[in-house]
């Protein structure tokens, strides 16, 4: 909840980041949450409309005061198939009951059992993550003529990359280097400069002296969407009850690691109670049911935004109303300014704070790690590529059931003292 504390510590600095950090999350949700929602089959204008409409609410009733939300590729194969079903307001109906879901596992106080995976799958998570981060953005960044549509498999997205570099282009990939060194050297230098906006202007000013003419982030839409959410009957919501839960089972799985990643990546983690995980998954249910109202598809947690914000200063919650606020003005205004930045500055942001959640220090501690640790560690890593998030978390926290089944029905039996001998006479 928005405390009346935070009014009363908010200082310059915090707000000179809270605005960096809610810019940079606004630049990289804006095509990302057009693509998203065209993939779902939607007008591209709603996947910029579940952030205006999930994130104030977010940011005043969750817990993690620099978590921003908006759609999410995980989404995408839940939504897509509803949408295919039911038309565009399947995505309302399966939206609002998924969210419904998330407010009962919140009652329930499901949540908290998020703080039970072990610190190792939580690294491990993080960095296949960062990976999936990197992976995504290899199209835009090597401007490769790939086959559109959307491939859930990061495997084949990266190999879709790997067929076709024989296309590739010079021009998207000096844009993205030089935001990815500019974002670097800048962070390092001066920590507290919004290092990946600055990347972000050097390299639009780099591509207008030199003339490379790259693709943009284009017109941006203006049309609202309908008033949905009652545009179906009661009946419905059978229909999608069952996709409706396995959604909310994978966004509230989503939400949770993805705020405990962004923690960890701020040094807060050791501050986090076990109870915030139940108000986050209730705030993002409460946001949902008002997106699903109008058409909008389900919000979960983002990490590229959320590090971006992080990076760039962001350190409240008004960081994520800031998002929500430039968003607006960017759609309303129609900037000029925004329309004209490369999508390929945008991928290196993303690439960048990819590369920054492989948890460097990790894999330098890899061999002198407790096997069960690294091979959890490693199989999640691996599992968040290969498959999703939620069966990566299963199976990194599989190794601990094993090891604690093993000492529960097999303990190590202590070696018993053989009686000395007699001497002889």
């Amino acid at each position: 909840m928005l405390r009346r504390a935070e009014w009363l510590r908010y200082s310059w600095s915090a707000l000179a980041g809270d605005l960096s950090g809610g810019l940079i999350a606004a630049l990289i949700a804006l095509p990302y949450g057009l693509a998203m929602a065209a993939l779902m089959g939607l007008p591209p204008v709603l996947g910029l409309f579940t952030s205006l409409l999930t994130s104030p609410i977010t940011a005043i009733l969750g817990r993690n005061p620099v978590l921003i939300g908006g759609t999410s590729s995980v989404t995408v194969p839940f939504i897509a198939l509803a949408v295919a079903s039911h038309g565009i307001g399947g995505a309302a109906k399966i939206t609002i009951v998924a969210a419904v879901f998330m407010m009962v596992f919140c009652v329930l106080r499901l949540g908290r059992y998020i703080s039970l995976v072990p610190t190792a799958v939580v690294s491990g998570f993080s960095c296949g993550i960062g990976a999936m981060m990197v992976i995504s953005q290899l199209k835009t960044i090597f401007g490769v003529k790939a086959p559109a549509g959307f491939s859930g498999s990061m495997i084949g997205q990266f190999m879709q990359v790997v067929d076709n570099i024989d296309t590739m282009r010079w021009a998207p990939l000096a844009l993205a280097v030089v935001v990815i060194l500019a974002a670097t050297a800048l962070s390092k230098v001066a920590p507290k400069l919004p290092a990946p906006l600055i990347g972000v202007g050097l390299a639009m000013a780099a591509g207008s002296f030199f003339g490379l003419h790259e693709k943009e982030v284009g017109a941006l839409p203006l049309e609202i969407p309908p008033f949905a959410g009652f545009a179906w009957t009661p009946v419905d919501v059978v229909k999608v009850l069952p996709s409706a839960f396995a959604l909310a089972f994978v966004a509230s799985v989503n939400i949770l690691l993805t705020s405990r990643v962004v923690e960890h990546f701020r040094g807060k983690h050791h501050q986090t109670r076990r109870s915030d995980a139940d108000t986050e998954l209730g705030a993002y249910g409460i946001a949902n049911v008002c997106a699903g109202i109008f058409g909008a598809p389900l919000s979960v947690g983002i990490p590229a935004r959320s590090l971006a914000n992080v990076r760039c200063g962001g350190v409240t919650r008004f960081s994520n109303l800031f998002h929500a606020v430039f968003l607006i003005a960017f759609l309303k205004l129609g900037s000029d300014v925004v329309s004209h930045i490369p999508l390929a500055a945008l991928a290196g942001v993303t690439a960048w704070m990819g590369l920054c959640l492989l948890d460097w220090s990790t894999w330098r501690r890899l061999p002198k790690m407790r096997r069960t640790d690294a091979m959890a560690f490693l199989s999640t890593a691996f599992a968040v590529l290969l498959m999703n998030a939620v069966a990566a978390v299963f199976i990194g926290c599989s190794f601990y059931l094993v090891r604690w089944a093993y000492r529960r029905f097999w303990p190590a039996k202590p070696l018993a003292l053989e009686p000395a001998e007699a001497p002889a006479d």
